[in-house]
C-alpha cells in the first residue's frame, strides 16, 4: 500500500525547460503537470494504507508545490511573451530612425554637400555661443554665431563657402552667459544609415561609416 508523498519531479518542474512531444504536449505544461499530478494523486488515494491514510497537511502540501510549479511556468511564458514583445517594439523604432541625424559626442563637422553640420550640447542656458570652425592644423577658419541658446542640445548648419570640406579638420564651441562661461560639449551629427540587432542592443551604422551603439546617442534630430 502507498503512504508515501507523491514524487513531483517528473512532472516538469525545471524552470524554462521547452522540451515538445510529437502530438505538441509540453513536458512543462501547467495543464499537463496538472493532470499528471491529479492522476498520481487519485492512484496515491486509492491504494493508500487504510490504517496509515495520507493526512490532509501532506496533501496540502502536495498541492502547493504542483500550483509552485505551474505558476514558475506560467510566468515564464509571461516572461517570453514580454522580452518577444521588446524585441519586436525595439525593431519597429529603430526603423523609425533611419535616414533622422544622431548626436554622438565628437568635434568632427560633417559635410551633406558644401554645408558642414554640427550640434553643441549647453549645461546651461548662454547668451552667447560660438562655433570655431578649425582646419587640420587647429587653426580658426571660420566663425558660427548660433548667439543666444537655452540648456540642452542644439545643432548647426554652416556654409564652407569657397573652403574645401577636405581642409576642415574640427570644430570648438565657446559659450557665455554674461561674464560666466557655460560648459558647452561638441557634438557630430550624422545620419543613421541603417539599424541592426546583436545580442538583443540595437547598433546604429552611420553614414560616415561608423557603428555606435544606441546608449551612445545623445539625440535624434
Amino acid at each position: 500500500m502507498l503512504s508515501q508523498p507523491l514524487d513531483l519531479s517528473n512532472l516538469g518542474t525545471t524552470v524554462g525547460s521547452t522540451t515538445a512531444t510529437k502530438g505538441g504536449n509540453n513536458a512543462t505544461d501547467p495543464q499537463a503537470s496538472q493532470d499528471r499530478f491529479l492522476k498520481l494523486l487519485v492512484a496515491q488515494l486509492n491504494n493508500q494504507d487504510p490504517l496509515n491514510p495520507m493526512d490532509n497537511a501532506q496533501m496540502t502540501t502536495q498541492m502547493a508545490q504542483i500550483n509552485t510549479v505551474s505558476g514558475i511556468q506560467e510566468l515564464n511564458a509571461t516572461l517570453k511573451g514580454m522580452a518577444e514583445q521588446s524585441a519586436s517594439m525595439q525593431s519597429l523604432q529603430g526603423t523609425s530612425l533611419i535616414g533622422r541625424d544622431a548626436l554622438i559626442e565628437g568635434d568632427t563637422v560633417q559635410f551633406d554637400g558644401n554645408v558642414g553640420k554640427g550640434a553643441v550640447s549647453l549645461a546651461a542656458d548662454a547668451n552667447r555661443v560660438y562655433v570655431d570652425i578649425l582646419n587640420k592644423n587647429g587653426s580658426v577658419i571660420d566663425t558660427v554665431d548660433m548667439g543666444q541658446l537655452t540648456q540642452g542640445q542644439h545643432a548647426f548648419d554652416w556654409d564652407a563657402g569657397a573652403i574645401n570640406p577636405a581642409d576642415v579638420g574640427s570644430f570648438r564651441v565657446r559659450a557665455n552667459n554674461g561674464e560666466d562661461q557655460v560648459e558647452a560639449t561638441p557634438l557630430s551629427r550624422v545620419k543613421v544609415a541603417s539599424v541592426g540587432f546583436a545580442n538583443g542592443a540595437m547598433s546604429l551604422q552611420l553614414a560616415n561609416g561608423r557603428t555606435t551603439t544606441y546608449d551612445q546617442v545623445r539625440a535624434f534630430m
